[in-house]
C-alpha cells in the first residue's frame, strides 16, 4: 500500500468527473460529482452491475463535454474488499483512471455512535478521492494491485491452507464424538478407520449408538475428501504443474535454497509476501502487520503492541517462520540474538521476543531477495 502522496498530480484534474463508488452484494450506490453542476448526485445500481455503471460515467460525460465544450477526465474509486479487483480492471480498461483504497486508512468520525450509512460513506469516498488529488499527504493509502497472473497464483496456497483448516476441523470433531462415551479415538485419518471403529465398545461393553455411529461415518467421509484434494493440490504444487510468473518463481527457488524453508511454506510466503517491490524495510514489516503501535500523548508513553495490520497470512507465516528458523537455523545470527534476549526469560516474555524476531527474519530475507545478501550465518541447503 502507498502510504504517502508524493508526486500526485493536481493541476490536471481540474474539470474532472469524480465518482466514488460503494459497493455491496445487493446494491451498488455511485455518488458523483461532474464539473457543469455544483451539487453531488447519486445513483443507485444493481449489485454487479457494471454495464449500467460505464453507461452512467459516460452519459455524464457526454452531458459536462456539451456544456464545457471539451470532453472531461473520470477518476473513480473505491475500497478494496469483497469484489477484489475485477472492477479496478475494468475501470481501467474503460479509460477511466481507478484507485483502490484501503478501508481502515480513511478517516471517520470519533462519535461513540457515529451515523453509518452508504450515503455518508459515498460521500466520504468522494470527499477523500478529491483531497488525494489535490495532493493532501496521507489522506488515504492506495492499494496496489497485483497482476492478473501474481493473484491467481496465489490460490493454490489459500486453498491449501483452507484444506489443512478443514481436516484439523473434522478431525477434532470425530475425536470428541468419541470422548462422549470414553472411547479410544485411533487415527481418524486412516482408511480402514471405520473397520477400526465397527470393533470398538463403550465401558459396558456396547457397541456406538446408531446415530452417533452415522454421524462420525459422514464426518470421517468428509475428512476423507479432504485429505484427497489436498494430496493432490501438494501433487501439482510439487510438480510445479500449475503456471507462475517469472518473477516469483525466481523468488521462490531463492528461498528454497535456505534451510528451514519448504515447498508449501515458500510458496505462501512468496504469494502473500514476496510478490510485491518494497521500497524499505519499514514498508515490509508494516505490510505483515509487525510494526509496533505506540501511545504517546501528554504524559501518557505506552505500547500497543504490534499493529497487526496489513496482510493477515503473511503475519502468520512470518511468525511460524521464526520458531522453525529457531529450530533448523540455531546456529545464526538471528538465533544467537533470540536466546541472548530470552535468557532466563518466561514463556510470555518469548512469545513477545519472537515477534520481534519474526520482523527481523523477514526484512533479512527481503533484503536476501532484493541484493542477494544471505542473513548473517544463515545454512543453506546441499
Amino acid at each position: 500500500m502507498q502510504a504517502s502522496t508524493i508526486d500526485t498530480p493536481t493541476a490536471e484534474y481540474n474539470g474532472t468527473i469524480f465518482v466514488a463508488i460503494e459497493l455491496s452484494q445487493k446494491t451498488w450506490l455511485v455518488t458523483l460529482h461532474s464539473p457543469d453542476r455544483e451539487r453531488i448526485s447519486r445513483h443507485k445500481l444493481e449489485g454487479g452491475d457494471h454495464a449500467e455503471l460505464l453507461a452512467l460515467i459516460e452519459r455524464t460525460r457526454a452531458r459536462a463535454a456539451e456544456k464545457l465544450g471539451s470532453v472531461p477526465r473520470v477518476v473513480s474509486c473505491y475500497e478494496a474488499g469483497y469484489d477484489g479487483f475485477w472492477l479496478h480492471r475494468l475501470l481501467e480498461a474503460a479509460g477511466i483512471t481507478n484507485f483502490v483504497f484501503d478501508p481502515a486508512s480513511i478517516a471517520v468520525e470519533q462519535r461513540a455512535r457515529r451515523a453509518k450509512t452508504d450515503r455518508i460513506d459515498g460521500e466520504l469516498l468522494l470527499r477523500t478521492l478529491m483531497a488525494y488529488l489535490r495532493g493532501e499527504p496521507r489522506v488515504v493509502r492506495i492499494v496496489r494491485v497485483p497482476s492478473v497472473e501474481a493473484e491467481d497464483a496465489r490460490r493454490a496456497s489459500r486453498e491449501r491452507d483452507r484444506l489443512v483448516t478443514e481436516q484439523t476441523a473434522h478431525t477434532n470433531r470425530v475425536k470428541a464424538l468419541l470422548r462422549l462415551l470414553g472411547l479410544a479415538v485411533g487415527n481418524p485419518r486412516r482408511r480402514d478407520w471405520l473397520a477400526w471403529l465397527a470393533r470398538q465398545r463403550d465401558w459396558q461393553g456396547q457397541p456406538l449408538p446408531a446415530h452417533l455411529l452415522a454421524e462420525a461415518k459422514r464426518e470421517h467421509v468428509r475428512l476423507m475428501l479432504v485429505r484427497e484434494q489436498l494430496a493432490a493440490l501438494e501433487e501439482e504444487q510439487a510438480a510445479q504443474a500449475l503456471p507462475v510468473p517469472a518473477p516469483i518463481a525466481e523468488r521462490r527457488d531463492l528461498l528454497l535454497r535456505l534451510k528451514a524453508l519448504g515447498p508449501a511454506f515458500t510458496a505462501t510466503l512468496v504469494h502473500e509476501l514476496f510478490y510485491k517491490d518494497f521500497r524499505n524495510r519499514r514498508e515490509v514489516a508494516g505490510y505483515c502487520g509487525l510494526t509496533p503501535s505506540p501511545w504517546r500523548s501528554g504524559g501518557i508513553d505506552r505500547e500497543q503492541g504490534i499493529s497487526k495490520a496489513g496482510n493477515r497470512r503473511a503475519r502468520h507465516k512470518a511468525i511460524e517462520l521464526a520458531w522453525l528458523w529457531l529450530r533448523h537455523q540455531g546456529d545464526s545470527a538471528l538465533s544467537r540474538w533470540f536466546r541472548t534476549r530470552t535468557a532466563n526469560a518466561g514463556k510470555r516474555a518469548k512469545r513477545i521476543a519472537i515477534v520481534a524476531l519474526a520482523r527481523k527474519l523477514i526484512v533479512a530475507l527481503w533484503r536476501y531477495l532484493t541484493t542477494g545478501l544471505v542473513p548473517e550465518q544463515a545454512t543453506m541447503k546441499a
